[in-house]
């Protein structure tokens, strides 16, 4: 990643770098708030100590500031900002996973890891999701890594494509070249 050999290097260094990622189930702190989801997130970017936190030292306060004003802008903008006070499990499914979302945008990355997304998701839901992976890789430049069975939403946001089949490479390149590869109908279209 960025030069640098990352394999098997725990969770918490590959996000100092920039690697994030959601999880095919949710995984949030489910009785702690919204916005402490979030703030968690953001420890890495807090330039505070312990002792400055106990003792609420000047520095401390600004980036306790800093940290709430960037989740609530991520709040805002996922639609989630009403309900910044509520204990996270208590959100829809389609709320949690946009604040999964939200918890990795806090933390700046520039790659995003989204392992089916779009899973327990409607219609609705889904193209929503599929807006919003589209404006986080214009607004931000974020790489967005997407594990996903909706074909709709794969073809509709990708640059590249790679179809994996019983564990294996099966086909690779653009969605269209992706969607006419005589391999990939094969194994999941049957014969023609």
């Amino acid at each position: 990643f960025k030069g640098e050999e990352v394999s098997g290097m725990p969770g918490f260094k590959l996000a100092r770098k920039g690697m994030v990622r959601t999880f095919q189930h949710v995984r949030l702190f489910k009785q702690m708030s919204v916005v402490e989801n979030l703030l968690v997130a953001q420890h890495h970017h807090m330039n505070t100590s312990m002792l400055a936190g106990l003792l609420k030292t000047p520095g401390f306060r600004r980036s306790e500031k800093e940290a709430l004003e960037l989740a609530a802008r991520w709040l805002e903008r996922l639609d989630l900002l009403e309900f910044a006070n509520r204990t996270a499990g208590t959100l829809a499914y389609g709320q949690q996973r946009r604040l999964e979302i939200a918890r990795c945008m806090v933390t700046r990355p520039s790659l995003l890891m989204l392992d089916e997304p779009a899973a327990g998701l409607n219609p609705r839901e889904t193209a929503d999701l599929q807006t919003l992976i589209a404006e986080l890789r214009s607004e931000h430049g974020l790489t967005v890594l997407l594990i996903e069975h909706d074909m709709k939403l794969v073809m509709g946001i990708s640059d590249h494509v790679v179809v994996i089949n019983q564990g294996s490479p099966l086909a690779h390149g653009t969605p269209e070249e992706v969607r006419q590869n005589p391999d990939v109908i094969k194994a999941y279209l049957g014969e023609t």
